[in-house]
Parts: C-alpha cells; structure tokens; sequence
C-alpha cells in the first residue's frame, strides 16, 4: 500500500525567532513557522502524525524520506516575480487581485458591470487606483447552478474590457476554461491564464497554455463537467486537495509550462463544505509544500453567509477582510477579491505589522 507524506508547518510566528528558539520563513515572504506536523497517510487514512520544532525537523531531515525533503525545500522556496506586459508583480509580498465579473448571474454583483462598458472601465479604474495588482476578468459565471456559456458570447463579453485595461497599462487575468476565450483574452492583452477547472475543462487548454507561454492559475474544483461543483467526495479534504494540486501541477509541468508560471488555487467554495473550506483554510501553510506562489479566492463566498447569520453577497464585506488576513499569516501571495480598496489598506497595516523597521521584533521573541 503506498504511503504518502505531507510536512504542514502548524504554528506560525512573526519573526525567525520563537519560542522553540528558531523559525523557518515560509515562500519567501513575511511569514514564519516554528513547529511542523509531518504526516503519513496509507489507504487514504492518516497512519501517522509527528511533531517537530523547527530545529529537530532539521536534524531529523537527513532520515526522512525524499518526498518530505523536497517539501521542506519548497516550504523556503522564493518565488519569481510575474512578469504581465510592461508590469511586474511580485509574489514577496501579498497581492491584491480585483474581480471584474461581466457575466449576468455572477454570484456576487451580477450584471452591474456587464451591460455599460463605461460602469465596468470606472469599476476596473477604481480597483487599479485603489492598489489593485491585477484586474481578473471573467465573463462565465461559475457558481453553483449557474448556466453553461456559449464561448463566442464569452469571448464578447470579456474582450472589450480587456483592451480597455490593457491600453491603460494593467497587469490582466483572465478567468475562463475554454481554449477559445484564453486565446482571444490573450490577444486582447490579457498576461494569465486563471482556469477554475485546472486545465481540465477544455482538451486543448494544457497544451495552448504552454504554447503561449504565460502565467497560469490551476484551481482545485471536484468536478469534470460543466458542473464544477460536483462529484465532491473527500478523505480528507485537505490532504486530498493536495494531491490534487500536485498532480495538476505534474501535468503542467510535463506539457511544457515553466514552473515559476504555475499558481495554485485550493478552490475555496467549489464543491465544498463549509467545515471543508474551514479546514482548507486552516492549512493553508501546508500547501507551500507543494513549491508554487497561491491564489486564494475567498472573497463573498456562501460560507461567510452561513457563519453570520445568511448575510447576502454584498454584506460580507468584513468576512472577506478576515480571509484575506488569514491568507496573509499563511503566506498566500495572490489574494483575489471583490473590495480591493478595503482590502489594500488591510495588506498595508499588516505588512506594518510586519515590518522590523516600525517593530522590535526581539521583544517577542
């Protein structure tokens, strides 16, 4: 029976120093861990669960098998900036990611910015003036129930828009699992590839974006069809979203695509539970063991409805804050989100917070 392991880094500190005596700074970024859970897991089942502080995972390393070598070096791995047109963004330090839904059943603010192109140019100009990265264009809506689009009135709905941000210098992204749509995003000027089915959806779409060349976003979604929210089952949905990721990333990777042009989403809401996002992003440390930047995409999801009372989409502005300030002490690089003024000025005060220049980090030590 093969036994898989996982190194998930549990407790988390603000400096290199802790109270084991040393910490490990994860992805490059502002963030540190003191003690690790390594993990076995046969059959699908946790076997075996081992806890190190930081300095006896590093004596211990030398005995442990490869796979949990690696992971320990991909925990430390420093990310390459992307490279989007004339902008660089760098995955050092959080991100902020705008949505710009163009689609008439987005979940979230359907049909506001779909119908007047010039609503939809004010909204993309405010979330770039606001600290905004990158602006994700989308226009198929992917919540759950939601009708399948043709990709010709995809490909209408989100090309205009791009050639607007594109003239106006913006870092782009574009949201969608068809072939047809990627290519005409990305001759509109669009610099990454986010497919919410991991390049799984379309046939053609692994090998088209490794031909162009660009960055890609590879989000876990459970199903294969149109509908990407079904045929969830997990063991563990964690360690199962994992192996998911890894395996879609091995994919990339063999068609082609540059490693440090691989991003990785757990896919918060799709096909999941609110204890199983929960639990998801609880972990999310663990998933730099995977040696790719994330993307997290928490921002007005249904599971901050169910924990405050069914509050609707427009009224779950201090739940995404708080998940995106979770993704931020996890390390998360990319935090893609609809309210990105509020959401910047979260990043700045954290990233002061975190600044040995503002604070003297030796008295926490």
């Amino acid at each position: 029976m093969t036994m898989t392991h996982y190194l998930r880094p549990i407790a988390l500190c603000e400096s290199p120093q802790s109270e084991e005596g040393a910490a490990l700074r994860l992805a490059g970024g502002l963030v540190y861990a003191s003690r690790f859970a390594l993990i076995e897991r046969q059959g699908g089942k946790v076997s075996a669960r081992t806890r190190y502080a930081l300095p006896e995972l590093r004596a211990a390393l030398p005995g442990l098998p490869p796979a949990v070598q690696a992971q320990f070096e991909n925990l430390q791995r420093v990310h390459a900036p992307l490279q989007c047109g004339a902008r660089t963004v760098r995955l050092d330090q959080p991100q902020v990611v705008g949505i710009l839904n163009l689609t008439p059943d987005s979940f979230s603010d359907g049909g506001q910015f779909m119908d007047d192109p010039e609503v939809a140019n004010a909204h993309a100009s405010t979330m770039l003036e606001a600290g905004a990265a990158m602006i994700d264009v989308g226009g198929e809506s992917t919540r759950p129930g939601a009708a399948a689009v043709w990709e010709g009135d995809e490909i209408k709905r989100v090309v205009p828009a791009i050639e607007r941000l594109a003239a106006a210098g913006a870092a782009i992204s574009i949201d969608t699992r068809r072939t047809a749509v990627m290519e005409a995003a990305l001759g509109a000027g669009a610099h990454v590839i986010n497919d919410v089915s991991g390049l799984r959806h379309d046939p053609r779409s692994l090998e088209f974006a490794a031909r162009s060349g660009v960055p890609v976003v590879l989000m876990h979604a459970p199903g294969e069809g149109e509908d990407l929210h079904a045929g969830a089952s997990y063991g563990d949905v964690v360690l199962d979203v994992f192996d998911w990721l890894a395996a879609q990333c091995d994919a990339a990777l063999d068609a082609g695509i540059a490693q440090d042009r691989i991003v990785l989403d757990p896919g918060i809401g799709f096909g999941k539970s609110v204890a199983d996002n929960l639990a998801l992003l609880n972990a999310l440390p663990l998933f730099h063991a995977l040696g790719q930047s994330l993307m997290l995409g928490a921002s007005r999801k249904r599971m901050i409805g169910a924990l405050s009372n069914e509050a609707a989409a427009h009224q779950r502005l201090g739940g995404s804050v708080m998940l995106a300030v979770k993704g931020m002490e996890a390390g998360v690089q990319l935090l893609r989100v609809h309210d990105v003024a509020e959401t910047v000025q979260a990043v700045r005060v954290w990233r002061g917070l975190k600044d040995a220049a503002l604070t003297d980090f030796s008295q926490l030590a």
